[in-house]
């Protein structure tokens, strides 16, 4: 069984607002946080802000192929994976990705399925490896398959609930600030100025159960605390 990975945050570059959709919408059913981009502007607008552990690039954007400006980009040291999604499909288009920088070549039409897999595969080269199992106290936590039981039953938890509790239990016994959470679990769409981690932590505990698994630090943010177990 291969490991999970911590959090994941991806940017999607795609100027068809359909294939972007799908796109965003199948890394998002696995937890991973995405943001989204139109064209390089925007995509450099975001990098500029936040740390990505892949891309994942249309080849044709209104700035002209992306593998020129992915080769700029790497000889100005961007060494974030990025994977190139194009209908080019001829072995010369493929080596001339390969060539400008992307690590991986997938051709429309594609099973979102398998994009899933690869961009997760990327992903493993810069983000944190996690064991197939994570435990704290009555608590187990299979990363692979992304399912949560406490003493031995099933819960049912939403994909960003999931992402939270890894986060925690990753940084355990350390204090993760909200600050934190909202940056590694959630995307450009949510509101930073909202309760929305409160939110989340809330309906988790709440899923968990007692004795409570999720301690507030006043002011800080919230850490994995069964009783020193």
């Amino acid at each position: 069984m291969l490991a999970s990975l911590a959090a994941v945050r991806v940017l999607v570059v795609e100027d068809d607002p359909e294939v972007r959709g799908v796109v965003v919408t199948a890394l998002r059913s696995v937890g991973f946080a995405v943001d989204q981009a139109a064209d390089w502007s925007q995509a450099d607008v975001s990098m500029s802000v936040n740390d990505y552990d892949c891309l994942v690039l249309d080849r044709i954007l209104p700035e002209g192929d992306s593998a020129g400006q992915l080769r700029r980009r790497r000889e100005a040291g961007l060494g974030v994976p990025a994977l190139m999604l194009t209908a080019l499909d001829d072995v010369t288009d493929r080596v001339a990705g390969f060539e400008a920088g992307a690590d991986d070549y997938v051709v429309k039409p594609f099973v979102a399925a398998e994009l899933v897999l690869r961009v997760r595969a990327l992903c493993r080269r810069r983000g944190t490896m996690l064991p197939p199992v994570m435990r704290a106290g009555d608590v187990e936590v299979d990363t692979a398959r992304r399912e949560v039981r406490r003493d031995g039953i099933l819960l049912t938890l939403t994909p960003k609930e999931f992402s939270v509790l890894e986060m925690l239990l990753v940084r355990r016994p350390a204090v993760v600030t909200r600050a934190d959470l909202f940056e590694h679990c959630w995307d450009e769409q949510a509101d930073p100025t909202s309760n929305v981690v409160d939110v989340v932590v809330g309906q988790l505990r709440r899923k968990l159960g007692d004795p409570p698994v999720i301690t507030t630090v006043r002011g800080t943010g919230y850490r994995v605390d069964l009783a020193g177990r």
